[in-house]
């Protein structure tokens, strides 16, 4: 049996999932976007992707970089500065095991 929602309750909710994994990936600083490609194929920039396409397909205008800040929570280099570190050979390789999707 699956719940059956109006569409504005779905999208309420899915709206408030996206609010509740991009706090929860805000807050893990320590898991890198590489990390998160080689897990899952997606990553903090992919977010930020999508929301601009979905901004696009939409007529909104919204930049790459405003789309990072939204998901990242300031500004893209910003966040680079303070928590990006440089990937080590095991998560290189993997990444090019895996083939996830490039940016």
């Amino acid at each position: 049996m699956s719940a059956e929602f109006d569409e504005k309750t779905r999208t309420e909710l899915e709206a408030a999932v996206y609010r509740r994994l991009v706090e929860h990936l805000r807050g893990r600083t320590d898991v890198q976007n590489i990390d998160l490609m080689n897990l899952a194929g997606f990553c903090r920039n992919c977010l930020s992707n999508w929301m601009k396409d979905a901004a696009d397909a939409k007529g909104i205008p919204l930049s790459k970089d405003e789309s990072r800040e939204i998901v990242y929570g300031e500004p893209y280099d910003q966040w680079r500065a303070k928590h990006q570190k440089e990937a080590t050979a095991e998560q290189k390789s993997a990444f090019d095991k895996s083939n996830p999707h490039r940016h």
